[in-house]
């Protein structure tokens, strides 16, 4: 990353700004949820090995997707656990064509042995120790965990949600939001969710079982300033229409479809996925679908400076660790990072209280001390 870029990023961040002393005014912004479905568009794109007729087509899409390095991976071929980031980023939504935020997070495990996998919502305003790409400063310290996508992209992304949760993360799938709508619609039939509560967004949503087309499914996942759990209500929502799509993908049995899936694929994702990768995730891990665990790392709301933020005790991510490690077939360990740190070096915090922290403190990453001394 070239010196003018790095500068423009650490000032576009303003990283410390908002902690401790130096405390201004930072925008939390009106970000729309930006739903993807990797494991859907995995199985459901991977299928058409299936077709062999349907084969070149496919590896012609996949290939216009794929950002890694050409290798066939060894743990795929051997069947081994994984892990995949999922990332919904919002180019081209509203006018805004800036590389932006992952406002969507969702790190997803599949073990075929087991026959199960997980999907973990990261909040989005969830407090992190961002690291960067892995070039020039190659880290940013204690922000928003989706500004990570914004300073080192998928890598940067993929670096600190490892650091996090002290898990590797195996791979990334970085879709546009777009992909949401003309995914649902490509597919045919629409999905069927469960709206738990009556609201409007664009569409009218009433209580109770819905079935949604393309566009009402966009709507349905954008929501979030409605929902009285906010962004945990609308990570609900997001994983309800996932899990359709897996159902309504799994029993895809038309060369049309399948055609108009894969031209959403080229089109809307970015991976470090091979394709023979994808082929084998469709025949080797097809049943982890089977039992997919959802859940979500639970933050506390805090305020930081005038930043509005949301804070994960200890035991809350160490729960999610043991969670994801013990689902990659990995010993549980105690987790040590930033993260960790900081919550032990705050004073009086009951992360019981249901009000908001507002004595939250951000330390300097080699002192103990607020003012770097």
């Amino acid at each position: 990353m070239k010196p003018d870029e790095q500068k423009k990023l650490n000032k576009k961040l303003k990283r410390n700004n908002v902690f401790a002393a130096n405390r201004k005014n930072i925008k939390d912004g009106n970000s729309l949820a930006r739903l993807v479905g990797l494991l859907t568009i995995l199985l459901v794109c991977g299928s058409v090995a299936y077709f062999a007729h349907a084969y070149f087509s496919a590896m012609s899409s996949v290939q216009q997707a794929y950002r890694g390095t050409g290798k066939t991976s060894q743990l795929i071929s051997q069947k081994k656990p994984i892990s995949v980031l999922i990332l919904g980023v919002d180019q081209g939504i509203e006018g805004r064509h800036d590389r932006g935020n992952s406002d969507t997070m969702i790190l997803t495990t599949m073990n075929p042995q087991k026959k199960e996998a997980t999907m973990t919502s990261i909040p989005r305003d969830l407090l992190a120790d961002i690291k960067g790409d892995g070039t020039g400063e190659g880290k940013y310290y204690m922000f928003r965990a989706n500004s990570a996508y914004q300073v080192g992209g998928s890598k940067g992304a993929t670096r600190t949600v490892s650091a996090l949760l002290n898990t590797p993360v195996n791979y990334y799938m970085e879709v546009n939001m777009k992909a949401l709508e003309s995914m649902v619609e490509a597919l045919g039939g629409g999905v069927d969710v469960n709206v738990p509560f009556t609201f409007t967004y664009h569409t009218y949503f009433k209580k109770g079982k819905q079935h949604l087309n393309g566009k009402e499914a966009l709507d349905y996942v954008r929501m979030r300033k409605e929902d009285p759990q906010g962004d945990y209500g609308r990570q609900m929502r997001q994983r309800q229409v996932i899990n359709d799509i897996v159902r309504k993908g799994m029993s895809v049995n038309s060369i049309t479809n399948y055609r108009k899936i894969l031209k959403v694929f080229a089109k809307y994702v970015k991976t470090n996925l091979t394709f023979d990768d994808m082929l084998s995730i469709a025949m080797n891990y097809r049943d982890s679908t089977q039992k997919i665990q959802s859940g979500y790392i639970h933050g506390h709301n805090v305020w930081i400076g005038t930043a509005a933020m949301q804070v994960a005790s200890t035991k809350e991510l160490q729960r999610v660790s043991d969670l994801v490690r013990t689902s990659l077939g990995l010993k549980k360990e105690k987790l040590r990072n930033q993260e960790t740190r900081q919550n032990s070096l705050q004073q009086g915090l009951d992360w019981n209280d249901p009000d908001d922290f507002r004595n939250y403190v951000i330390y300097d990453k080699d002192s103990d001390t607020m003012d770097g001394n």
